[in-house]
């Protein structure tokens, strides 16, 4: 396959033991100088030590990309990650939750037009939600999750949600989940990796790992 610049991807899939994962992957060719802070029940991404003054270029670089609302995990791109999880913490159901936050929130207005995206899993569900928000468009879709698959979207090239990417799911944990979309599989070939966000269904409800690409 053809090395291809997709810029930020999310994905939602199921392991091999049938727990769904929804995961973030931050590829830059701009702003390679990030990483991800994990919290109790959330993730954030930050420019490095020493290079903080790049919000200052750039105020999209920083951001919420991962919370955990009850049993759900919610994976973005962006600022919309906070009002996602918001609704759906009043009570919205995942589908509008998705709509009405990207539909406000809108894409981004840096010098790309930079398309806002979203996981989204529920602990127990076999389904998982893609969603995106383009200049020409607003997509929002729910895909019913299979063992050992994942499905992506992404913020350039593979800009629709549908099933780019449909086998070689062998994550077994959060951490793994992170190594499989920072360079494994079809990801392999996707360039310009930076660091990997990824939440997996455990028992208690979501298991969170972030690792940077080496």
């Amino acid at each position: 396959m053809e090395e291809i610049y997709l810029g930020r991807i999310v994905a939602v899939g199921m392991t091999e033991s049938g727990k769904v994962s929804a995961m973030y992957r931050v590829s830059s060719r701009s702003f390679p100088n990030r990483k991800a802070v994990v919290k109790e029940s959330s993730v954030s991404i930050v420019p490095k030590e020493g290079h903080e003054g790049d919000v200052f270029k750039n105020p999209y670089i920083a951001y919420n990309c991962a919370k955990i609302v009850g049993n759900i995990a919610i994976l973005s791109n962006g600022s919309h990650t906070d009002p996602i999880a918001e609704k759906i913490a009043a009570g919205m159901n995942i589908r509008d939750a998705l709509i009405y936050s990207l539909a406000v929130m809108d894409y981004e207005k840096d010098a790309y037009d930079t398309p806002r995206i979203a996981a989204i899993v529920e602990k127990g569900s076999k389904n998982g939600w893609l969603g995106i928000i383009r200049k020409d468009g607003l997509d929002v879709r729910c895909f019913e999750l299979e063992p050992g698959k994942c499905i992506h979207v992404s913020t350039y090239e593979h800009n629709i949600p549908s099933c780019h990417t449909k086998g070689d799911f062998k994550a077994t944990s959060a951490g793994s989940a992170c190594d499989f979309v920072l360079g494994e599989g079809d990801f392999a070939h996707f360039t310009n990796a930076v660091t990997a966000v990824c939440a997996v269904e455990n028992d208690s409800g979501f298991a969170i790992a972030a690792k940077d690409k080496e």
